[in-house]
């Protein structure tokens, strides 16, 4: 049976805006691939201080600045595994409670000396409506 017992083929044509949870990437839609969770609200985070939250991949150590910024860390110290949650924040860093080794919280990267002898993986974080959200794929 050919083409005159169907009913035509219709056309699809790009949204001009992409629905929730969709981002535009080049001239495709592509679903955001990364599952993110719902950890708790920022205020439960001290002003240079963190918050220890458990995942399936292993404990994930939330920080907030002294100026409100929130990173998320891997919570082992690149050097002997230390809890970095534990640690104290000043700046955009964190001591390792262990060693004092400082960790640069934006890269995972031990400062000072210390740069260039590994890193602490660095976790996806973002904010939204006072909830922290921490990202994996």
């Amino acid at each position: 049976m050919g083409r005159a017992g169907r009913r035509p083929r219709r056309r699809r044509v790009q949204p001009a805006h992409p629905p929730p949870g969709v981002r535009p990437r080049m001239n495709a839609l592509v679903k955001d691939p990364t599952v993110w969770t719902d950890v708790g609200a920022v205020t439960d985070i001290p002003a240079r201080g963190a918050r220890r939250v458990p995942t399936p991949d292993g404990d994930i150590a939330v920080f907030r600045t002294g100026d409100g910024r929130i990173f998320a860390l891997k919570d082992a110290c690149p050097h002997k595994g230390g809890p970095l949650s534990q640690g104290i924040v000043h700046g955009h860093a964190v001591a390792c409670p262990l060693h004092n080794w400082s960790i640069d919280l934006a890269t995972g990267e031990p400062l000072g000396a210390d740069r260039g002898k590994g890193c602490a993986p660095v976790a996806r974080v973002r904010v939204e409506g006072g909830r922290v959200l921490v990202g994996r794929v």
